[in-house]
């Protein structure tokens, strides 16, 4: 094995290991003081302001392109879903109450498929020689 001292790979570990204390010792160090505290409050509430700016202009515009905002798409969505529900509610009832007319019920019964009166043709005789030549 190579040498740690003129291993690129070591050095460069390192180098990286001693910065991360460094960046950590400075973070931690600029975190406990109280300008750091409300720097950071008074970022968080512009940003909260600036947020709820764009969303009252944005539902403006949205307005006057006649679009449903946001608010309104999750309400429809949740009444959407009540109907749904409901929809599913009626449905059991339905089958529930009309399940044993349903078999009995010959609108209802599966299609039986008419008698079949046409025989094939013969195999030695006829159009075609067997081969499906007859007419269908």
């Amino acid at each position: 094995m190579a040498d740690d001292n003129n291993d690129p790979a070591a050095l460069w570990r390192t180098m990286i290991g001693e910065m991360e204390k460094g960046f950590n010792a400075f973070a931690n160090q600029a975190m406990a003081a109280p300008e750091f505290s409300r720097a950071m409050n008074s970022v968080g509430s512009v940003s909260a302001g600036a947020q709820k700016q764009f969303t009252e202009a944005m539902e403006k515009y949205l307005v006057s392109a006649n679009l449903p905002s946001r608010a309104q798409m999750a309400e429809l969505g949740e009444r959407l879903k009540v109907i749904e529900s409901q929809l599913n509610e009626i449905t059991t009832l339905l089958r529930r109450t009309h399940g044993d007319a349903a078999d009995t019920d010959p609108a209802h019964a599966p299609a039986l498929r008419p008698p079949r009166t046409k025989q094939p043709p013969s195999a030695g005789g006829g159009q075609g020689g067997g081969q499906g030549g007859g007419q269908a």
